[in-house]
């Protein structure tokens, strides 16, 4: 009976890369880092002091993707925020965030390969640029700024109905 479940075990380990597995899909995240950051409070403390006044906040979340080799497999994806707040006609702050990460990516079919790398890469990597934005918001003097998660399977969308629609007009 124990080398039933040995054998249960390793065919379990083996649909995780290990012999046997190796042609399913996968992704792995090689390294994640902070490519640009920039946090502009212009007019503190002034607008510190007033905050009876809601500010609009507008965001703005682009998304490329670079091969890192001639296989293409390995990808550097760069997710790129931007978000500014205005209260009055003045600006409230700014930010500018890249973050990128190096993915592996293998065993994708070549014509999925595009859509996984520029939605499930920026998927991956949302939740850590999320944080940066909200903890640089509080530590400027304002209550967080918590983005609402990113749908990037539509972003893809709108970005590869762009150039149709374009050719269209």
């Amino acid at each position: 009976m124990a080398n039933d479940d040995t054998k249960d075990t390793g065919t379990a380990a083996g649909g995780n890369g290990a012999a046997g597995g190796e042609s399913e899909p996968s992704i792995q995240v090689l390294v994640q880092y902070l490519k640009d950051f920039s946090f502009e409070n212009p007019n503190a403390p002034m607008v510190l002091q007033d905050q009876a006044v809601q500010p609009q906040i507008s965001v703005s979340v682009n998304v490329n993707a670079t091969p890192l080799g001639e296989d293409m497999q390995d990808f550097e994806v760069d997710l790129m925020i931007e978000a500014k707040a205005e209260a009055n006609d003045s600006a409230v702050f700014a930010i500018e965030l890249h973050y990128g990460g190096v993915f592996s990516f293998r065993n994708i079919p070549p014509e999925n390969l595009q859509p996984v790398v520029l939605i499930e890469g920026p998927r991956l990597l949302f939740p850590f640029a999320r944080q940066i934005i909200s903890d640089a918001t509080r530590n400027g003097g304002f209550p967080p700024l918590m983005l609402d998660p990113i749908d990037f399977a539509r972003l893809y969308q709108d970005r590869v109905m762009q150039p149709e629609a374009e050719a269209e007009s």
